[in-house]
């Protein structure tokens, strides 16, 4: 087994079958429920000195971008905080609370602990999607159409600092919107478009012709390309289906799996 991310969670997603999208779904009696987690951690997710509000903003953001990206909708958070003695925990919540409110989702519990370590905030997040199933990475085929809910690299371009000219939200009406136009598949785009289209590349079998992908204002090409914590979402439809208002085509999907760009930039985190 390697030692990145990706190839602990391919590891993984042999131990376990729920492991593999943006959200786990789970059958319930009244359709699928979603659940996710992620965690922020200082040093590697954000710089010591960022506002506090901005961190605990993020930590939901993170998560209900996966509830998105399966074409669901947020329901709950847990907020589980691991904290040095002199960390504003009111004002760290303020922003999950920010977080919650902007994604249409609340805060019902989580844990405090205590460290001598860095700042740790770890989310959990159900989520429900409602009228259909998920949207899972493994379903593109040969002639869908690729599809990004908006502009790419504001992150980068920002200098991965939240403010005026990035302040992200995850596109849960765009996500649902992609589904009952009938996405055959969807990420969101968190390490980089390059890795992330990449994830449903593999998950599904295939390859891509890639034509141009829109740059948000101050954003250069390669910060669209390969700039991590854009949260906008990728989406394949077929093609006979009308893509959702506002999405823009930035390829197409074919039947040989070797055919794909060189990745460019993206974010994976490295284990020994």
């Amino acid at each position: 087994m390697g030692t990145g991310e990706f190839d602990v969670i391919a590891h993984l997603q042999g131990r376990f079958p729920l492991v593999g999208d943006d959200a786990a779904v789970v059958a319930v009696p009244d359709g699928h429920l979603l659940l996710a987690a992620d965690a922020v951690v200082e040093g590697v997710d954000f710089l010591a000195g960022c506002p506090l509000r901005d961190i605990g903003y993020r930590a939901v953001l993170v998560n209900a971008s996966d509830v998105a990206a399966m074409g669901g909708r947020p329901l709950h958070v847990l907020v589980t905080v691991v904290a040095p003695a002199d960390v504003d925990l009111i004002a760290l919540m303020d922003g999950a609370a920010e977080g919650a409110r902007v994604h249409g989702c609340e805060v019902a519990g989580g844990d405090l602990s205590g460290t001598e370590g860095p700042l740790v905030v770890s989310v959990a997040i159900t989520g429900v999607v409602e009228g259909g199933a998920p949207v899972l990475r493994s379903g593109a085929r040969a002639g869908d159409g690729v599809f990004v809910t908006g502009p790419l690299g504001a992150a980068a371009a920002a200098g991965y600092r939240l403010g005026a000219a990035w302040y992200p939200r995850a596109r849960t009406a765009e996500g649902i919107a992609a589904r009952q136009a009938g996405a055959t598949a969807m990420i969101d785009v968190s390490d980089g478009f390059l890795a992330d289209l990449g994830h449903v590349l593999d998950a599904s079998g295939v390859g891509v012709r890639l034509d141009a992908v829109p740059a948000a204002p101050g954003a250069t090409p390669e910060q669209a390309l390969g700039g991590g914590d854009d949260y906008e979402l990728i989406f394949t439809l077929p093609p006979a289906a009308s893509p959702p208002q506002g999405s823009v085509r930035v390829g197409t999907i074919t039947g040989d799996p070797t055919e794909r760009p060189l990745a460019v930039g993206g974010w994976e985190h490295r284990f020994t």
